[in-house]
């Protein structure tokens, strides 16, 4: 190798580092961004009211008050909150999921009269905002149904189909599947079900994963439609008892955001743990060996 050349390789070679550098840098930083409102809440939620008004204020609680959570639990019904939010997530979460797949699995591999039609309409339904349809689903769901102050309008939707984007999302990954592996099984004897169960579920669970996630997420943080459904406070689920808390507290931002924190963690627990299958999931890259 001649000097020049060799040169030219020692300089791009540091000019890979610095760039690898100043990446690690920026990703580290925006990452520090994104966690600080996080430790913000965190911090307050462990301080006494006095050091919460001290300017300038501390990032570091002076003293832990962690009996801030026992007084919060005292007053914040998490446990009842975080059941009846249970009530609604887990049964939404296993129909949305099951029901998106298998219109995704129709969408994309089966044949029936209709099919591109009714496929543009699903499509298009993601283009309606939800305040479109809020009043109309509303006067079905209590005066029609007579589901009024119940939390069945929150559930069952997701008995039919889990959404369009859900549907979309399943359909695109079962689309990446060589169509050779239906063929195969088709000539076993294996019908439309058994591929679906046998074949192509065990190759989208990545997908199926995130499809959940997403309805976990959405149900969890829905405030609005919790609002209209669900009157009595015994129902309450945790995004609306946490609203009803922090309009009663008023100025106690410390048992506030304990509050806050309660909430939010077993969210933050379910992605941490359907993490590495979201990031999987969400690219779409169909099967692997």
């Amino acid at each position: 190798m001649s000097v020049a050349a060799y040169g030219r390789l020692r300089s791009k070679k540091r000019r890979d580092r610095t760039m690898n550098i100043l990446t690690f840098v920026a990703v580290v930083f925006f990452a520090l961004l994104a966690i600080f409102p996080i430790w913000w809440i965190f911090r307050t939620s462990l301080m006494s009211s006095a050091e919460i008004y001290r300017y300038p204020p501390a990032l570091i609680p002076g003293n832990w008050l962690f009996s801030n959570y026992e007084k919060t639990l005292e007053v914040f019904k998490f446990w009842k909150y975080l059941w009846n939010t249970m009530l609604i997530i887990v049964p939404s979460c296993l129909a949305g999921t099951f029901t998106a797949t298998l219109c995704g699995y129709a969408f994309a591999r089966l044949r029936f009269r209709g099919k591109s039609l009714i496929w543009a309409l699903c499509i298009g339904s993601m283009l309606l905002p939800a305040m479109v349809t809020l009043i109309p689903l509303y006067i079905g769901w209590t005066r029609g149904l007579g589901f009024s102050d119940s939390y069945w309008p929150l559930i069952l939707p997701y008995f039919c189909g889990g959404g369009a984007f859900n549907i979309f999302l399943i359909r695109q990954f079962i689309m990446s599947i060589p169509r050779e592996l239906d063929q195969a099984a088709t000539i076993d004897g294996a019908g439309y079900f058994r591929i679906l169960f046998s074949i192509i579920m065990p190759a989208i669970r990545p997908a199926m994963i995130v499809v959940a996630l997403f309805i976990f997420i959405g149900l969890w943080n829905d405030l609005l439609q919790q609002m209209i459904y669900i009157n009595s406070s015994e129902k309450y689920t945790i995004a609306l008892g946490l609203t009803n808390f922090r309009g009663q507290l008023k100025s106690d931002w410390s048992l506030t955001m304990a509050a806050t924190c309660l909430s939010f963690a077993p969210g933050v627990i379910f992605y941490l743990i359907g993490q590495r299958y979201f990031v999987e999931g969400i690219t779409l890259t169909g099967l692997k060996n």
